[in-house]
């Protein structure tokens, strides 16, 4: 019994350490310019942790980062970053944004269905 579960228990920690490393970053100006300027697709996503569309979406973006690690994600807290919000011209939570370099490919709010949102996000490659 013991020989089953920690192979087991090795894959779940490796998947969630693996995880980590692809996990979505704060967005930042900085890291937003540079991911543009070396033309790599991007995806913003604007999040709320009280907002049960963002709950939904995050697991279907997070699988998304795993099969693409070149994908820069960034999060935008809705809350606190107003400012971003102003410049992006973002009014609701739960949006995603994708971009490859300098434009913008796509754009939706409240989508959770996951064919959808990989088709969007498909847009930048």
């Amino acid at each position: 019994m013991q020989s089953r579960i920690f192979p087991a228990l090795l894959v779940a920690v490796a998947t969630a350490v693996s995880g980590l490393a692809h996990a979505a970053q704060p967005y930042d100006q900085k890291t937003f310019q540079a991911a543009q300027t070396a033309n790599k697709p991007i995806l913003i996503e604007v999040t709320a942790p009280w907002c049960p569309t963002c709950r939904q979406q995050k697991p279907v973006v997070h699988q998304i980062e795993q099969e693409k690690p070149d994908l820069v994600v960034l999060d935008v807290d809705f809350d606190s970053a107003k400012a971003v919000l102003k410049q992006l011209k973002v009014q609701h939570q739960s949006t995603l944004i994708v971009y490859r370099g300098g434009a913008e490919l796509a754009r939706s709010t409240g989508e959770t269905d996951p064919a959808a949102i990989r088709s969007m996000i498909g847009r930048a490659y």
